[in-house]
């Protein structure tokens, strides 16, 4: 067999394989996007799959004139946007320190957050530190403990010991400070890591529910998706079906279930396109420089 056949064979079957693997990512979603846009004869029947049955929006004109949802919606964007933000600053000021060899205990500090990935106090005394912290039904529970993540850090710090070092010592014999070095030189080479990191950071706090669940007992600090997970364990459907003026008939527990769940994932999703094209170039830098 000649080596442009064996190549020709390989492309083929990787290509179906990741075709394959691509198919059974999105028909769950796909099956989902069906069920929120069909009638309810067609879901109780089983007749949906992946393409709506009986085409309607009763399900989204409910979801929308929700207004509960609308400021969740609106909560959970800034919540993000913040949580993003301060934990991209706060993962700059640690990781780039870290790549410096004159700092007095570097190594000692990187077993510490390695060892971090490994091992936690677990669920419970977290639960007892924020509660002494008096930080319970507060918007600092959801950002101050997961503020820098050592996994992260790590992959900054590795693509930021990939820069050559006579960048950072012709600056400073041109005499450039370190904050300036970082924001004028380091930066600007590292936007590819940055969009990916700050997409890590975005989706973890857009996704996450379980912090919210057990630190926040107001309503009106519930973020998107914590909603969403009492909607799918208990049923609470009913603030969507007994709607003051709503004449349309009565939508399956499933469909307003389908569409919430669309609701609350679509935003994070446009954000995707717009970091694409760093994506891939920065998780690959991050991992393989260092």
């Amino acid at each position: 067999m000649s080596e442009r056949t064996s190549n020709r064979i390989f492309d083929i079957v990787n290509i179906s394989f990741i075709t394959l693997f691509v198919i059974f990512c999105l028909a769950p979603f796909l099956h989902t996007i069906a069920i929120s846009f069909s009638s309810n004869r067609a879901i109780t029947s089983g007749e949906v799959t992946i393409f709506p049955k009986e085409f309607n929006w009763d399900a989204y004109i409910q979801v929308f004139s929700d207004q509960s949802m609308i400021y969740s919606l609106g909560y959970t964007t800034v919540l993000t946007i913040a949580t993003t933000v301060l934990c991209m600053v706060f993962t700059l000021a640690a990781a780039y320190p870290l790549t410096k060899k004159k700092l007095k205990g570097r190594k000692l500090f990187m077993y510490v957050i390695i060892i971090t990935m490994f091992f936690s106090g677990g669920i419970i005394p977290e639960y007892l530190l924020i509660r002494d912290l008096n930080l319970l039904n507060s918007v600092w529970a959801l950002i101050l403990p997961g503020l820098v993540s050592p996994f992260n850090l790590i992959i900054l710090i590795s693509f930021f010991r990939g820069i050559p070092e006579s960048l950072e010592e012709s600056a400073e014999i041109d005499g450039s400070s370190h904050v300036h070095t970082l924001f004028k030189i380091i930066l600007p080479l590292s936007m590819p890591v940055l969009a990916t990191l700050a997409l890590f950071y975005a989706v973890g706090r857009w996704n996450g529910f379980q912090d919210s669940l057990m630190y926040i007992n107001d309503p009106k600090l519930y973020p998107l998706q914590l909603k969403l997970f009492q909607m799918v364990q208990n049923n609470m459907v009913s603030e969507l079906t007994q709607m003051e003026g709503a004449n349309r008939t009565p939508l399956t527990p499933e469909s307003l279930k389908a569409a919430t769940v669309i609701f609350a994932t679509v935003p994070i999703l446009l954000v995707y396109p717009w970091l694409q094209k760093y994506f891939v170039s920065g998780a690959m830098l991050g991992a393989v420089k260092g």
